[in-house]
């Protein structure tokens, strides 16, 4: 668990980075950028798929937990 999370901040991070470094690149501005979005985006969605995080728990609103 401790390693997937690190991997998946230096993903997040690095995602962070392409943006900020879209903006002083001189081609490819927005290819840039959406990778970074998509970077950090993947990063975030796989952390919260993570099993034992909070978006799984089975007091929920919807009903049962899908677990």
């Amino acid at each position: 668990m401790i390693l997937s999370f690190i991997f998946f901040l230096i993903l997040f991070l690095g995602g962070i980075y392409l943006m900020a470094f879209a903006q002083t690149a001189e081609d490819y501005q927005a290819i840039i950028f959406v990778a970074g979005l998509l970077i950090t985006m993947l990063s975030l969605a796989f952390m919260m798929r993570e099993r034992g995080s909070a978006t799984r728990r089975t007091n929920n609103w919807s009903g049962p937990s899908t677990d």
